[in-house]
């Protein structure tokens, strides 16, 4: 008996320790304020005023986009931003989306362009590329 609870103490060890070094990148823990969030219709009627900034992998970038969205994600974070900063005025708002309401990248990528280029006016397109698609019928 004491061996097996030893045994499957060992087997939640991963999980534990996982838990604990993932713990604030688990969107639930972490929800973007309504304050921060922007549906597409305001994003849109902010017109020019706005910088649409596509936060989804290159293949589905590559593939469709918001018209005039400006590529930034994680992967290549590094690469793309000083190509984001020659866009970017302070006057403009910036309109981060992914793929759907419950993708991360989006979130992500607002949070790095508020924290580490210390941007203001950063939103989340509420509900994604989803969303806009939708929209658009």
């Amino acid at each position: 008996m004491r061996q097996a609870l030893i045994l499957v103490s060992l087997t939640f060890l991963p999980g534990i320790g996982q838990a604990i070094y993932f713990r604030d990148k688990v969107s639930w823990q972490s929800p973007v304020p309504a304050s921060e969030m922007v549906t597409v219709a305001q994003a849109r009627a902010w017109g020019g005023k706005a910088i649409w900034v596509d936060a989804r992998p290159d293949a589905e970038f590559e593939q469709d986009h918001v018209s005039g969205a400006v590529p930034l994600n994680e992967d290549r974070w590094n690469e793309l931003l000083p190509q984001f900063l020659v866009t970017w005025s302070p006057e403009k708002r910036v309109v981060v989306y992914c793929s759907s309401q419950s993708c991360n990248a989006s979130r992500e990528v607002a949070r790095r362009l508020k924290d580490e280029a210390q941007l203001k006016n950063v939103f989340v397109l509420q509900g994604g590329w989803e969303e806009w698609l939708k929209s658009r019928k």
